[in-house]
């Protein structure tokens, strides 16, 4: 399936998988709150993640073409500077079958899901991290 890139470049969906490194796939959008707080506390903690395991993250925007324009101010203004896509059309997220935002999904370092999560709690970042140490060891 192709996915459009915040840029507008157009990608095959496969290529957000870099081999040999986990990848946290979030979906969200700029009106939800809890998206908003998920995102922000995991970006918070990617960089020691990022060292420890090699996860990558890519945040599935699902705002739609009357909110679309505002997805990249929105991740600029918050200085966030993981790979962000614009599912404005839906078709990524039900491809997924991801009904409520946040969804958020944790492939191996394979490209095998691992694991996933619907909603937002404080502390749930401990959560992910927890889960992303264990596909890295399960190699």
């Amino acid at each position: 399936m192709r996915v459009q890139e915040m840029n507008g470049k157009w990608i095959q969906s496969n290529k957000l998988v870099t081999p040999g490194k986990p990848l946290v796939v979030s979906f969200w959008a700029t009106w939800c709150k809890p998206c908003v707080k998920e995102l922000a506390a995991i970006y918070e903690n990617l960089p020691d993640w990022q060292k420890e395991t090699g996860v990558e993250l890519v945040a599935v925007s699902i705002d739609d073409s009357r909110s679309s324009s505002k997805v990249a101010p929105f991740v600029s203004g918050r200085g966030w500077d993981f790979r962000v896509i614009l599912d404005v059309n839906g078709d990524f997220k039900r491809a997924l079958n991801v009904i409520n935002v946040p969804h958020l999904f944790l492939y191996d370092a394979n490209g095998n899901l691992f694991w996933q999560h619907t909603s937002y709690a404080e502390g749930d970042e401990a959560e992910l991290y927890r889960k992303i140490k264990e596909a890295v060891s399960k190699k």
